[in-house]
C-alpha cells in the first residue's frame, strides 16, 4: 500500500490520482484493482444509485486504513479455448498490459515519492507562524526554531536517485520482457487447456475482462509439457513483480509514519512552549474552548432549548449498554467515564469538549482542579467526580436528570468537538428507576436530537439481534432522511464471532437493514469488555481485528469505515463544517433577540438600571447589612424599656396569682413573708432566667423586623421583600442564644429578690405607684369577668335591649347571695365553708333557682377576689405615708406595709433583669445575629436556585435575558472573528 498526503490507496487508484499532482498517467477505470474501482466510483460520485448517497466520501477516503493488499486471485473457472481464433491480437495485448505494467509501477513509486514531499511541505505550513509574535516570543523559541533546520529535513526526503533505487530490479523486468519478445518470435500458441493461472493473474490485475479466443485449433498445436512450463513460469514472475510492490509500497509507509511521528513530537513541543511562555503573558482561548463556552452560556439561560439555539452539537445516543462511553473514551483517548456491569451509569448528559493540546488533561466547567488523565489516580479520581455530580444532579424520586455536566478533555492528537453524551435509551423499567423514566430519557434524547444542525452519533451493539434495537427508530424519527446522521456499529468482533451470517453485518453499514438513513457508516472495536484495558491495548486489538477480519479480506467492509480513529477523524470535519455553515446565522438570531429584549426595556422601565439577579441580589444584600447595623445604635434606655415592659407582661400574672395572692390571703405579716421569700426562690431557680431570655430573644427578633419594615417604607424596592423576609427568618433560625450566661442571670435575679432595703422615699412612691398600677389593672380584668359572668345590668338591658341567658341569670342570682355573705364577713377567707355553701344553695332554692355548688364555688372566687384588690388598694393609699414607719421598723399592724416591699423587690428585679438582658444583647447576641445575617446572605448567593425563587418578576427576568443574550452574542462574535482567522 502507499500513503500519498496521508492517503491510503493501492498502486493503481494512485496513478490516477496522481494526474491531480501534475503526473499523468493514463489508466483506464476498467484496469483498477476491485478495491480502487469502489474507491474510484465513492471519489467520483458514481455510487450505487440503490445505495444512500454518501457526501463524505472523499473525506472518508483521506482517513482509509493502512492494512495490506491481499494478492489478487485468479477467476474461477475461466477457459481458454476462444483464444485460438485471435492468436496474433492476443499477443499484442498481453505485451501491452506487461509494458503498462512497467507504467504503473514506475508511476505509481515517483507519484508516492513527490506527493510525501507534497505532504511534507503542508505539514511545514501547519507549523505556527512565530511572525506575529516577535513581542511575545521569549529567546528560546528562537533557539528551539535555529536548532529545528526545516531546510534539512526537507533536504532529507527522498530525491529521484532514491526513488529510482527503491524501484523493482529494472534487469529482472528486461528478463520478462526478453521472454515475452521469444513467444512473439518463436510463434508458440498457447492451448485451450491452458487455464493460465499467470495469465488470468494478470488479466485480474489489470481489470479488463477475459479476451474472446478466435483459433480454437491452436490449443492443439501446443504442447502439453510446454504449457505448464509457461504456466509455472508465468506465475513466478508475476508474484516476483506483485513482491517488489508490497516491499515498495511498505518503505514508502515507514517512511511515512516516520515523519508523521516527527511532526507530531514537533507540534507538542510548540504547544508546550507556547503554553508556558505566550500563555503566560497573553490568555489565548482556543477555537474550540470559545465554542463550548457559548453552549455552557446557552445551556445556563434555557435548559429546555425554548430559545432558538440550533448550534451544532455531537449528540451520542443508543441502547443502553451498547457501548456509547466506550466510543467517547476512545475519541477522547482516556477512560473517563464511571462504568458498570449492566446498571444505568449515564443519569445526566455530559457535554465534553475535545481540543487538541500538549498535556493529556481534562477539568469541569466550574473547577479550577486538573485531572492528569495519564495517572491512574486522577482518572479514578475523575470518574468519582463525574458518577458524584450525576447522582446530585437528580432530584430525589427521580432516575434520570437533565441538567447537563460540562468537561473538557485536552491532549495530542485529539480531535477538536464538542460532543454529548445522553443517558442509554431503555425499553423497560426496571426495580429501583423511576416510572417515567423511560419517558424523561426519551424526552431528554429529542430535546438534543431536534436541534437542526446537531449530529446525531448513533451506536448500535452489534453483538446483539439488530431487531432488539430502539434508538434506531428514535433517530429515523428525528432525522428521516439520515443528514445528519452517523451510524457506528460496536463490538464488531463479538458480532463476527457470533453471527452465523457475516453478510448481515454487511446489511447493516450499508444501510440496508435498518430503516434509517445515515451520512456514513462506520464499525469499530471497543476492546475485549475488561474494565481494566487501556486505551494503548484497545487500539492496538482493535488494528489487529481488523487487519486480520474476513470483513476486510472479503469486501464486507471498507477500509474507511472501520476503527475509531476513522470515526473521530470523520466526525470531527462533519463537526466543524455544520459549524462554519450554521453559525453566523445563529449570531444574527440572537441579535435580533438582543433588540426585542433591549426595546421592552426601555418601553417598561426607562428609568431603571439593568440589573440582573445577581446584581439585584448583591444591593439587597448591602441593604440588609445596612439595617443589621442599625440595629446596633439603639439606645440603651429603648432596650431596657423594652424588656422591662414586656418582661412584665409575661411574669405578672404568676406573680399575682401564684405569689401575691395566696401570700396575701394568709391575713398575716410573717405567714405573707415566709410565702413570698419561699415562692420567689422556687420561681428563680426554675422559670424566671428561662422566661426572661425567651423575653430577650423575641425582643431582639422584634426589633430586627422593625428596622427590615421601616426600611422597606423608606422607597425601598418591593422586588426584596421575599428575600428579606427569607433572610430575617434563616437568621432568626439559625441563631443560637448564649445559655452560659443563664446562670449569671439567675444569680443576679436571686440577690435582686432578696434585698428588701429601701432606701429613699423615691423608690417607696415608685413602688406604691407600680403596685397600684398593677391591682387595678386585675382589679379591671376582674370586674371584666363578672360581666360576663352575669351579663348586662339594668341598664344595658333598658337601653340596649339585651337580655342575660339562662346560665347569666343563675349567675347572677348567686353573684347577688354571695355579695350579702361578704358584707355581713368583710374579713372573710378566700375560700367558703361547706356549710356556707349549703346555705347559699338552699337560699337560692328558696327563689327557685337551682344552682350547683360548683358554680357557686367559681362564683365565689371572682367576687372575693374583687372584693380583696378593692382593700389592697385602699390599703396601698394607706401606706404611701408609711414609708417613714418602715423606715424605722415602726410595728403598727395597720401600716404593715409588706406588700409594697414586695412589689418594690418585684419591680427592682425587672430593671436589673432588663439592664443584664440590654448589656447581653448589645455587646453579644446583635453581634452574633449580624454575623449570622451574613452567612445567610452568603448562603443564599452561591444557591442560584434560591436566589431565582425569592428574587422575581418580569423586570428580573428581562434584565437576565438580556445579560445572557449580550453574552451569547459577544462569545458568537469573538468565535467566528477566530474561526475566520483559522480559515
Amino acid at each position: 500500500m502507499l500513503r500519498v498526503g496521508g492517503k491510503t490507496a493501492c498502486m493503481a487508484c494512485r496513478s490516477m490520482l496522481s494526474t491531480n499532482m501534475g503526473v499523468k498517467f493514463p489508466v483506464p477505470l476498467q484496469k483498477l484493482h476491485p478495491l480502487s474501482r469502489s474507491i474510484h466510483h465513492r471519489f467520483s460520485g458514481n455510487a450505487n444509485p440503490q445505495r444512500p448517497p454518501h457526501r463524505m466520501a472523499a473525506r472518508y477516503f483521506t482517513s482509509m486504513s493502512r492494512l495490506p493488499m491481499r494478492p489478487p486471485k485468479p477467476p474461477r473457472g475461466s477457459g481458454g479455448r476462444g483464444y485460438q481464433q485471435q492468436r496474433n491480437f492476443w499477443m499484442v495485448r498481453l505485451a501491452t498490459r506487461l509494458l503498462k505494467l512497467r507504467y504503473i509501477l514506475l508511476g505509481g513509486a515517483v507519484g508516492g515519492g513527490y506527493t510525501a514531499k507534497k505532504t511534507y511541505e503542508e505539514w511545514k505550513d501547519m507549523l505556527p507562524d512565530f511572525s506575529e509574535y516577535n513581542w511575545v516570543i521569549p529567546d528560546f523559541i528562537w533557539e528551539l526554531s535555529e536548532q529545528i533546520d526545516l531546510d534539512k529535513l526537507a533536504k532529507a526526503l527522498p530525491e529521484m536517485e532514491e526513488i529510482a533505487k527503491l524501484l523493482p530490479d529494472l534487469d529482472k523486468i528486461g528478463e520478462n520482457f526478453a521472454f515475452l519478445k521469444s513467444l512473439l518470435t518463436s510463434g508458440v500458441r498457447l492451448g485451450s487447456e491452458v487455464k493460465g493461472a499467470g495469465l488470468h493473474l494478470l488479466l485480474e490485475t489489470s481489470g479488463d475482462p477475459p479476451l474472446k479466443a478466435t483459433d480454437s485449433s491452436s490449443a492443439a498445436a501446443q504442447d502439453p509439457s510446454d504449457k505448464q512450463y509457461k504456466k509455472s513460469s508465468d506465475k513466478e514472475k508475476l508474484d516476483q513483480l506483485q513482491e517488489e510492490l508490497l516491499r515498495t509500497q511498505l518503505k514508502y509507509q515507514r517512511m511515512l509514519e516516520r515523519l508523521e511521528k516527527e511532526n507530531k513530537e514537533l507540534r507538542k513541543v510548540v504547544l508546550q512552549k507556547d503554553d508556558k511562555g505566550i500563555h503566560r503573558r497573553k490568555v489565548k482561548k482556543s477555537l474550540i474552548d470559545l465554542y463550548s463556552e457559548v453552549l455552557d452560556i446557552l445551556s445556563d439561560y434555557d435548559a429546555n432549548y425554548n430559545t432558538q439555539d440550533h448550534l451544532p452539537r455531537v449528540v451520542v445516543v443508543g441502547d443502553q449498554s451498547a457501548g456509547k462511553t466506550s466510543v467517547l473514551e476512545m475519541i477522547a483517548q482516556a477512560r473517563i467515564f464511571p462504568r458498570g456491569s449492566g446498571e444505568m451509569m449515564t443519569r445526566s448528559p455530559v457535554k465534553v469538549t475535545l481540543s487538541e493540546g500538549p498535556h493529556h488533561v481534562a477539568m469541569f466547567k466550574d473547577s479550577g482542579r486538573e485531572f492528569d488523565l495519564t495517572k491512574e489516580d486522577d482518572l479514578a479520581a475523575l470518574r468519582r467526580e463525574i458518577e458524584l455530580r450525576m447522582r446530585k444532579s437528580v432530584k430525589e424520586g427521580q432516575t434520570v436528570s437533565s441538567e447537563t455536566i460540562s468537561l473538557s478533555v485536552k491532549g495530542p492528537g485529539i480531535q477538536r468537538m464538542v460532543l454529548v453524551d445522553l443517558p442509554g435509551v431503555i425499553s423497560t423499567v426496571t426495580a429501583g428507576m423511576a416510572s417515567d423514566t423511560k419517558e424523561t430519557i426519551f424526552s431528554i434524547s429529542k430535546a438534543y436530537m431536534q436541534n437542526p444542525n446537531a449530529i446525531i452519533l448513533c451506536i448500535q451493539d452489534g453483538s446483539v439481534d439488530a431487531e432488539r434495537s430502539i434508538v434506531t427508530d428514535l433517530v429515523s424519527q428525528m432525522d428521516p432522511q439520515g443528514k445528519r446522521t452517523i451510524f457506528v456499529l460496536t463490538k464488531v468482533d463479538l458480532a463476527e464471532k457470533n453471527l452465523a451470517s457475516p453478510n448481515r453485518i454487511q446489511q447493516i453499514v450499508e444501510g440496508k437493514l435498518f430503516p434509517m438513513k445515515a451520512l456514513g457508516y462506520f464499525a469499530v472495536v471497543t476492546g475485549k469488555g475488561s474494565t481494566g484495558e487501556s486505551i494503548d491495548s484497545i487500539k492496538d486489538y482493535e488494528e489487529d481485528f481488523f487487519q486480520n477480519s474476513r470483513l476486510l479480506r472479503d469486501g464486507m467492509l471498507k477500509a474507511h469505515q472501520v476503527t475509531t480513529k476513522n470515526l473521530s477523524l470523520a466526525v470531527s470535519d462533519c463537526f466543524w463544517k455544520m459549524v462554519r455553515e450554521s453559525v453566523e446565522q445563529q449570531a444574527d438570531v440572537f441579535k435580533a433577540s438582543r433588540f426585542n429584549l433591549e426595546t421592552e426595556w426601555k418601553n417598561n422601565y426607562p428609568r431603571l438600571r439593568e440589573l440582573d439577579r445577581n446584581e439585584l441580589f448583591e444591593k439587597a444584600k448591602n441593604e440588609i447589612l445596612d439595617e443589621v447595623i442599625s440595629l446596633s445604635q439603639v439606645t440603651p434606655q429603648h432596650w431596657e424599656a423594652i424588656l422591662q415592659k414586656k418582661l412584665w407582661e409575661r411574669v405578672s400574672t404568676h406573680v399575682i396569682e401564684n405569689i401575691y395572692l395566696p401570700a396575701a390571703q394568709t391575713m398575716d405579716s410573717g405567714t405573707f413573708n415566709t410565702t413570698v421569700d419561699i415562692k420567689l426562690k422556687q420561681w428563680t431557680d426554675k422559670q424566671l432566667p428561662h422566661k426572661a431570655l425567651e423575653i430577650a430573644w423575641e425582643t431582639l427578633q422584634e426589633e430586627f423586623a422593625r428596622f427590615m419594615a421601616e426600611y422597606k417604607g423608606k422607597d425601598q424596592d418591593d422586588i426584596f421583600d421575599k428575600l428579606k423576609e427569607a433572610v430575617k427568618d434563616e437568621s432568626i433560625k439559625r441563631h443560637k442564644w448564649n445559655e452560659r450566661a443563664m446562670d449569671g442571670l439567675r444569680v443576679i435575679q436571686h440577690n435582686a429578690l432578696e434585698d428588701r432595703s429601701i432606701t429613699d422615699k423615691p423608690q417607696w412612691d415608685a413602688a406604691i405607684q407600680f403596685m397600684e398600677e398593677t391591682l387595678q389593672s386585675r382589679l379591671k380584668d376582674t370586674d371584666s369577668v363578672i360581666r360576663d359572668m352575669v351579663g348586662p345590668d339594668w341598664k344595658q338591658r333598658w337601653l340596649n335591649w339585651q337580655n342575660r341567658s339562662p346560665d347569666q341569670h343563675i349567675r347572677n342570682e348567686t353573684k347577688n347571695e354571695l355579695e350579702r355573705l361578704l358584707k355581713l364577713h368583710e374579713d372573710h377567707t378566700a375560700y367558703l365553708a361547706n356549710d356556707e355553701v349549703t346555705t347559699v344553695r338552699k337560699n337560692l332554692e328558696g327563689r327557685s333557682v337551682e344552682v350547683d355548688p360548683v358554680l357557686i364555688k367559681d362564683t365565689w372566687h371572682q367576687l372575693y377576689r374583687r372584693h380583696f384588690l378593692q382593700k389592697a388598694l385602699s390599703h396601698c393609699n394607706l401606706c404611701k405615708r408609711g414609708f417613714y414607719y418602715y423606715q424605722r421598723h415602726f410595728v403598727d399592724s395597720e401600716l404593715e406595709c409588706n406588700d409594697v416591699v414586695l412589689f418594690w423587690r418585684i419591680q427592682r428585679m425587672l430593671v436589673i433583669t432588663a439592664n443584664t438582658l440590654r448589656q447581653q444583647l448589645t455587646n453579644t447576641e446583635v453581634r452574633r445575629l449580624e454575623k449570622n445575617v451574613k452567612e445567610v446572605l452568603d448562603d443564599f448567593g452561591e444557591d442560584m436556585e434560591k436566589k431565582t425563587h425569592l428574587i422575581t418578576g418580569r423586570r428580573v427576568q428581562l434584565a437576565e435575558d438580556l445579560k445572557k443574550v449580550r453574552e451569547i452574542q459577544e462569545k458568537l462574535e469573538a468565535f467566528i472573528e477566530a474561526l475566520h482567522k483559522e480559515k
